[in-house]
């Protein structure tokens, strides 16, 4: 769903908060990238921000798995995205499962100022367990979608970013070479290994 429309009839912004969620290699970021490009054609004035942390495939851009890419603003917490924003129709956050609770606190001012969000992010950490403020984000979001990756071992539908090391910290950075998306019975027999 594209939910473009950012004025109500009555005249005036109308803000939103939309979540893209899934596991890794679900097409998260892709499916940010490419509402983002709609919402330029458009011409909106578009931000976008993630963790400066995560320097995997660039430090300034937003690129997704097949290397689309977008130009970002690397922030050190989701304060400092109140105070980037200005006055952008569109402000995006990619992996914003690595910012603290106050994110969802961020959220809601903007899009309560007319701003519309987009948000993406993992919905679960490598143990299955909801990440971080994603929860939250998804419980107070007008728009919520669940993008799913293939199962590595027997080609259904995956939900879950299985860790390959036995690394136990949570936040965790890496690719296809410590990560594999499973479907949730090839994770349960994965996690019984």
């Amino acid at each position: 769903m594209e939910f473009l429309e950012n004025v109500s009839a009555r005249g005036g912004k109308r803000g939103s908060v939309e979540v893209i969620t899934g596991s890794m290699f679900s097409g998260k970021t892709e499916e940010l990238i490419r509402r983002l490009r709609r919402a330029q054609f458009a011409g909106l004035k578009v931000v976008i921000f993630k963790p400066a942390l995560d320097k995997r495939y660039s430090e300034t851009r937003v690129v997704s798995h097949d290397e689309r890419s977008i130009v970002s603003t690397p922030v050190d917490n989701a304060s400092a995205i109140l105070l980037l924003a200005g006055d952008a129709d569109v402000v995006a956050i990619d992996e914003a499962q690595f910012f603290d609770i106050s994110v969802i606190d961020v959220c809601n001012q903007l899009a309560d100022s007319g701003t519309r969000i987009i948000v993406a992010g993992l919905d679960m950490d490598f143990m299955g367990k909801p990440f971080g403020p994603m929860p939250g984000l998804m419980a107070i979001a007008e728009h919520v979608y669940k993008a799913h990756a293939i199962c590595m071992r027997c080609g259904n539908l995956a939900q879950y970013s299985f860790r390959k090391t036995d690394e136990s910290q949570v936040v965790l950075l890496g690719e296809k070479n410590l990560y594999e998306p499973l479907c949730r019975r090839c994770y349960n027999e994965a996690i019984k290994k």
